[in-house]
């Protein structure tokens, strides 16, 4: 693997997840693996899970992690190309990229949409920048259209909870359900999780949304879809629940029904759903307290799988070849 920014770069999904999840059983089984080498996480926004999953899955593999914020820490940065630089911008990212790669064997990088213009975010310009000048792998901590990291977390999360359920005659149902919330969110999350849902093949993938919110076909393609919840969630297996903003007409809310919020009397139609959401999440708004405290929950255990899927795909960068 040379480099992490979606299912694209992975050749066998359950082999890496068999990997994480023996990585779990055993944290420091390649504790040696990246010894002298260094791993920068750039972070153009904030992050709570993924920048601590990612240190602590660095450390496990003797790799040194070092955190940059650049909102806070470090001068506003310009990705255009030929940009004229007479604004608010400090730095090109094709001057600052290089000397990153020189101080750093791994780049680790989140970006974020600014949900005003749909076609440069999801030209994913940000993190094509640091792949074209920093000259060593780079993992994607999240940008403007995908969340690889968090996608490959939740099919082992998945995975662990099959091994210890009834379901192995079917497939098993996977529901990704819209939510209401109190400002645009990113396509993100939804979007990769559709795409590595897809590409797993394992499952049968539904995703229910308000009329308006369709996602990009290009990651859904596969998917059934409907705008009824109740008929999604009919003998569902798992449930994620997302929030995001509308796609077509970029980056609004056109519905907040709460109706859409999932709780204990929407799970009784499935087939004792587990429940799942990236975090953080809006108690009470995408998801009640009686569903998130109750034993259907799993967004604690699927959290803490944040480190064995960092871990698995560094050791994989660092496996790959000469860095």
């Amino acid at each position: 693997m040379k480099q992490f920014i979606s299912v694209h770069d992975v050749a066998n999904i359950n082999a890496l997840v068999q990997k994480a999840l023996a990585y779990k059983t055993n944290p420091l089984a390649d504790k040696a693996l990246g010894a002298g080498k260094r791993m920068g996480l750039i972070f153009l926004n904030p992050s709570l899970r993924t920048r601590l999953s990612t240190q602590i899955a660095a450390e496990n593999l003797g790799m040194q992690p070092i955190v940059f914020n650049v909102g806070s820490e470090g001068w506003s940065w310009e990705f255009e190309e030929e940009a004229i630089m007479s604004g608010t911008t400090v730095e090109h990212v094709k001057d600052a990229a290089p000397i990153l790669g020189n101080y750093f064997d791994v780049l680790a990088v989140r970006t974020f949409p600014s949900l005003q213009n749909k076609k440069d975010d999801y030209s994913e310009l940000f993190i094509k920048q640091f792949i074209k000048y920093a000259g060593v792998p780079v993992v994607s901590l999240e940008s403007s259209t995908l969340h690889p990291l968090q996608s490959l977390t939740d099919i082992i999360t998945i995975t662990e909870c099959l091994k210890k359920s009834e379901i192995v005659i079917r497939k098993p149902k996977i529901v990704l359900t819209w939510a209401p919330h109190i400002k645009p969110l990113p396509q993100c999350v939804s979007n990769s999780f559709a795409q590595w849902i897809n590409a797993w093949g394992e499952a049968d993938f539904v995703i229910t949304h308000p009329e308006d919110y369709e996602l990009d076909e290009q990651f859904t393609n596969g998917a059934t879809i409907t705008h009824n919840q109740d008929e999604a969630l009919k003998d569902a297996d798992f449930v994620y629940v997302k929030n995001w903003s509308t796609y077509t007409d970029y980056g609004r809310i056109y519905c907040n029904d709460p109706a859409w919020m999932l709780t204990e009397e929407k799970l009784k139609t499935t087939n004792n759903a587990k429940v799942m959401h990236c975090l953080p999440v809006r108690r009470n708004v995408e998801l009640s307290d009686e569903v998130l405290d109750s034993s259907n929950s799993i967004v604690t255990q699927q959290a803490s799988n944040r480190v064995w899927a960092a871990q698995t795909v560094l050791a994989e960068i660092l496996r790959s070849g000469p860095l």
